[in-house]
Parts: structure tokens; C-alpha cells; sequence
């Protein structure tokens, strides 16, 4: 009964959202504005809050550089590899393998299954995808394109987004102290009420978001299928890779769920924008849609599987 507590909601609001799409309830216009408020506003003040009230662990700066370095690689096999998955979708192929969406889909169903108070066990995952959505993407597009890089640009990039803002913000205001002398003060409840405001809405607009645009073209199925299973090696790669170098986090029920479920996720949401300049025709784009719903429905099995286990 409490697998189904934590699954039903998530499955209801996402149903809702589709239902909004079949029936043009509202339009893609307006699903945009609702993920911009949620993305652009919300979860940054989430990401900041969990970072600022968390116990930073020591692991953080490691596990950003082993996933960092772990993304680069994967791009090169990507690139090899291309032929096989598919010689059409080749240009694009290789960036699909890279990251996984945090903010849209690990971070509030994994908050659903194990409270907000773990949230921080995933969000440095996602600050290593943002080094590589905002920083190594925007290069090697730039050097396919023109032929060389401009790193000014790529350091502007990451150092405006407002998720690299949240979390930079976060680690220094929890590490100078001053957020546990504000907790201390008769400002604290009032931190504390006005965080549940801005977070609440989040899950939900978020899971109605998902539900509106999956969907999944049946004439793409060969090089998806088999797009995803190099994804699900490498990214499976990475999970056994976790159990061999943080033994001792992986051991915590909570983390490991946390990477299992983390890494079975899409293929994070900026990466289709980054690669928009290799785009071209509407068959790429059209590709690219389907293997994040593709993913979508493999990060909502994994999800109900994990909740069933452990819940």
C-alpha cells in the first residue's frame, strides 16, 4: 500500500498532462511557461535550499570529476559507435548519450520516493551534467561548426545559468555558516514556511509537464532501440563504477536508489537545445523527442520498480 501511495500520484498528474495534450486543454505554448516558472525560478531556490541545509559530504567534488570524465568518454564511444546506432541521426547521436535529467525527472520523483531531505545525494550529479550541458556541448559543437572554440562564451554559459547560481550559492552560504546563524535566529521559521511555499508547487507542475509531451514515433523504434542500449551499458557502466569507488555511500539504501534510479533517467533537457546548429531536418528533431519519451518510460518502469522494492 505505500508502494502505491508513492506511485499513483506520480502516475495521476503525469496522465493529467497527457490528457491536457490529447485534448488541447492548453497548448505547447503555454506548457512552456509552466516548466520556464518551474525551471527558471522554483527549482533553483530548491537546489539552493537543499544544498544550504544539507551536511556537504566530502565526496562531492570527487564524484563531479569521475562523472565528468565519465560524460566525455561516453561522447567518444558515442562517436564510434554512431554507424551502428544509426547512420542517419549519426551528428546527433553521440550528445543523446550524455547526462541525465535532474531537475525534470530523477530529482522530484526520487524526492517522492525518499523525502526532500535526501535531495542532495542527486543534485551533484546534476551539477557535473550542467559542467557538461553548458560547457564541454557548447565546445565540440562550436569546433564541428566553425572550427574552433570560444571558451569566453562557454564560460558565460555556465556561470549565468541559474541552476550553476543556486548551487554556487548554496555551498558558500552553508559552508560560511551563515545559514545555520539565520536558522538559530526568529528568522528561521520564516525561511523555513516561505522555502515549502516556493518548493510544493514543483512535483506537480513537473510531473503534468512530463505527462504533456510524452510521446513515442513508431518508425524511429530500430535506431532507438538501439541508441538506448548503448545508453543503458554506459550509463550501467557508471552505476557498477559507483559500487566500486564509494563502497561505503552505495552501501546506504537511500544513495544507492538514488544512483540506480538517477542514471536510468533521460538524456538531460538541454542537450537537445545545445545541438539545435547540427540540426538538419525535422526527422532529427523528431528523433530526438522520441528518445527522451523513450527514456521517459524507462526512468517510469525503473521508478515503479525501485518504489515496490524498497517501499
Amino acid at each position: 500500500m505505500k508502494a502505491l501511495e508513492a506511485l499513483f500520484p506520480v502516475f495521476f498528474m503525469m496522465f493529467l498532462g497527457y490528457l491536457a495534450r490529447k485534448k488541447n486543454w492548453i497548448t505547447r505554448e503555454q506548457d512552456e511557461g509552466a516548466k520556464k516558472i518551474v525551471f527558471q525560478i522554483l527549482f533553483p531556490f530548491l537546489v539552493y535550499n537543499v544544498l544550504v541545509s544539507s551536511q556537504l559530504s566530502q565526496h562531492l567534488l570527487i564524484q563531479i570529476l569521475f562523472l565528468d570524465a565519465a560524460w566525455i568518454i561516453i561522447y567518444f564511444i558515442g562517436k564510434k559507435t554512431a554507424s551502428f546506432t544509426s547512420s542517419q541521426f549519426s551528428r546527433i547521436s553521440p550528445f543523446l548519450l550524455l547526462t541525465c535529467e535532474g531537475g525534470n525527472v530523477a530529482l522530484p520523483l526520487y524526492i517522492t520516493m525518499v523525502g526532500s531531505a535526501y535531495a542532495v545525494n542527486i543534485v551533484t550529479f546534476d551539477v557535473a551534467g550542467i559542467l557538461i550541458n553548458f560547457g564541454f556541448v557548447p565546445a565540440v559543437i562550436a569546433k564541428q561548426i566553425s572550427g574552433r572554440t570560444d571558451w569566453k562564451d562557454v564560460t558565460k554559459s555556465i556561470f549565468t545559468s541559474s541552476f550553476v547560481i543556486a548551487v554556487l550559492a548554496g555551498v558558500l552560504v552553508n559552508l560560511s555558516g551563515l545559514h545555520s546563524s539565520l536558522m538559530d535566529t526568529s528568522w528561521g521559521p520564516v525561511y523555513t514556511a516561505t522555502a515549502e511555499m516556493a518548493i510544493k508547487p514543483i512535483t506537480g507542475i513537473i510531473l503534468f509537464t512530463l505527462g504533456y509531451e510524452l510521446q513515442i514515433q513508431s518508425s524511429f523504434m530500430k535506431p532507438l532501440i538501439r541508441l538506448a542500449a548503448t545508453r543503458l551499458i554506459c550509463c550501467g557502466t557508471i552505476i557498477c563504477l559507483f559500487f566500486l569507488l564509494f563502497p561505503g555511500l552505495m552501501a546506504d539504501t537511500i544513495f544507492r536508489i538514488g544512483v540506480i534510479f538517477y542514471f536510468l533517467c533521460p538524456t538531460g533537457f538541454p542537450v537537445p537545445l545545445q545541438v539545435t546548429p547540427l540540426i538538419k531536418d525535422s526527422e532529427e528533431e523528431a528523433f530526438m523527442a522520441a528518445f527522451l519519451s523513450l527514456f521517459m518510460v524507462i526512468a517510469l518502469v525503473a521508478y515503479a520498480v525501485i518504489t515496490v522494492i524498497y517501499l
